[in-house]
């Protein structure tokens, strides 16, 4: 008895703690949401977590008075195009470093690894050296190019590719199967999980940039959306109301998508060895 009173006290500790841990991660939502649809809210240090005389003119005022809806289309292409593209080279990469074995494999993967420790910031001068000397400064491809190869990516596939038994390698190569049929037909339906996590993660960091697209796209119609999240606060007032609407916009792809995919994601970063 004395047992089964102090696992019950656990398990009810246990679910208290979770349940505020997610009250506490889903409070400034709220409060975003809140403020987003009542009208002329000002920043206040004291949360309103109820609105007075709710309405949604906030949201009109951002696609009518500005091209929030370009903005959007601009992050969503950008990000969708990049997502795309990091599947593809991450998956390609690691798949030759899991399973293709040749002469410095592993210093060659280590020094790949060791560009993570690189921040952006470092690169941003000669990146916008190089990008001016081919003429793509301004221009999505000159947004887009330093996002299409990501280490992160590879070493979280290739973590998932060595979970794949090589005994299903075999045995598609004795029935003739080469390399590319392998990938297609036995690697890839594999790690779907790890496949999964990395669209979020590559969504993610392309969805909420804001350094690079600052630097490389100068003209307004090309803008992204944490850049015109940035120009909503004037110098001396700001349009709270507005702000908070731009940034319930903002939340909702990625929302959509990590319900969408949530399932695989525990599973792909438990396969991947990653703590």
């Amino acid at each position: 008895m004395r047992e089964r009173t102090t696992s019950r006290t656990s398990w009810v500790v246990l679910h208290i703690a979770i349940i505020l841990g997610a009250l506490a991660m889903f409070f400034p939502f709220l409060w975003t949401f809140v403020t987003s649809i009542t009208p002329g809210a000002g920043f206040s240090i004291t949360p309103q977590l109820w609105p007075e005389n709710p309405s949604f003119e906030a949201y009109a005022t951002l696609f009518t008075e500005r091209p929030f809806g370009r903005v959007v289309l601009n992050s969503l292409m950008l990000a969708v195009i990049t997502t795309l593209v990091q599947l593809f080279t991450s998956a390609t990469a690691a798949y030759a470093f899991s399973r293709l074995p040749f002469r410095g494999r592993g210093i060659v993967f280590a020094v790949y690894l060791a560009t993570m420790m690189v921040p952006l910031q470092v690169l941003v001068v000669p990146l916008f050296a190089e990008l001016k000397a081919f003429g793509l400064l301004n221009t999505y491809l000159g947004a887009l190019l330093p996002t299409f190869a990501s280490a992160f990516g590879i070493f979280l596939l290739r973590q998932a590719i060595n979970q794949v038994p090589r005994e299903l390698d075999e045995a598609a190569t004795l029935d003739g199967a080469g390399h590319f049929r392998i990938f297609f037909s036995i690697v890839l339906p594999n790690i779907k999980p790890a496949l999964a996590t990395l669209t979020i993660f590559a969504f993610m960091g392309s969805w909420n940039s804001f350094l690079w697209p600052l630097i490389v796209l100068r003209d307004p119609e090309l803008q992204t959306l944490p850049i015109a999240l940035a120009g909503l606060q004037g110098q001396y007032t700001t349009a709270w109301d507005v702000v908070m609407a731009g940034s319930v916009v903002s939340i909702l792809p990625m929302l959509a998508l990590y319900i969408f995919a949530q399932k695989y994601i525990i599973q792909g970063v438990a396969s991947s060895g990653l703590k």
